[in-house]
């Protein structure tokens, strides 16, 4: 975007990009690795997953949507992930925060049609960002 001082370009859409988060307690391993990676090994992640919404503040409300709104689109979800084995959650066989990000938006997308980004911080450290689109 151009920085322009004291105006927005014309062509920018001006919006607001609110987020919720919510953490995850999940054991996983990836099938996919190379033999002797440690990931190949049965271990667990304390996932903290952002859920993105982006659109216009609202004149009455003041907000872009409830965050209540996000939560409760998101807890089937959740239901499916936390505590359990990632592995086992269909479409998830090999659980990578990208794939987990994908698989998150696919099912969150239709509740929220203003979700513009998922990310994944799989540790403290690591982690991926989904927008929705496989370039």
């Amino acid at each position: 975007m151009e920085v322009v001082i004291g105006r927005v370009r014309a062509d920018r859409k001006v919006g607001m990009d609110i987020f919720k988060v919510i953490s995850i307690e999940a054991a996983h391993r990836l099938p996919n690795v190379p033999p002797g990676h440690k990931c190949e090994r049965l271990h667990g992640h304390s996932y903290r997953v952002e859920i993105h919404v982006s659109g216009q503040v609202g004149r009455e409300t003041g907000w872009v949507v409830d965050f209540a709104d996000i939560q409760k689109a998101f807890q089937p979800l959740y239901d499916e992930l936390d505590h359990h084995y990632l592995n086992e959650v269909e479409g998830l066989s090999n659980p990578t925060s990208e794939n987990i990000a994908r698989w998150i938006w696919e099912r969150l997308q239709p509740a929220l049609p203003a979700l513009s980004k998922v990310v994944i911080h799989e540790t403290c450290t690591s982690g991926c960002i989904y927008q929705g689109r496989d370039d």
